[in-house]
């Protein structure tokens, strides 16, 4: 069983930071890429940012030059900082990974239950 665990999420006014963190636990042999998707009231659920397991970033166009990602892969972490907040950030955002469970499995997707993310005006 795997399980991402997600924390950080709650309220902040406009301009503020969060930071929110994914916890992978479980039969985990490798994390490939893993990211950070949200779905704002009413929309699709879309990406934000995703890392690669050599560390390489990739953003969303509306988050990048305030939002970083990153990883520390010997804790299966994988942290989002959320800085300069505005209220079209306000979503549920969700943990993402690839995880391959032993060295004879494949790849398979797993997503966290998510977190809630209000940014008041």
């Amino acid at each position: 069983q795997v399980q991402l665990v997600e924390s950080g999420g709650g309220l902040v006014q406009t301009g503020g930071s969060l930071r929110l963190s994914c916890a992978a636990s479980g039969s985990i042999f490798s994390i490939g890429t893993a990211g950070w998707y949200r779905q704002p009231p009413g929309k699709q659920r879309e990406l934000v940012a995703r890392i690669t397991s050599g560390g390489d970033p990739n953003y969303a166009d509306s988050v990048k030059g305030r939002f970083t990602i990153s990883r520390d892969n010997a804790k299966n972490t994988i942290d989002l900082q959320m800085n300069s907040l505005k209220p079209e950030d306000t979503a549920v955002y969700y943990c993402h990974a690839i995880i391959q469970r032993s060295i004879l499995s494949t790849y398979n997707n797993y997503w966290g239950q998510g977190t809630q993310v209000t940014v008041s005006s």
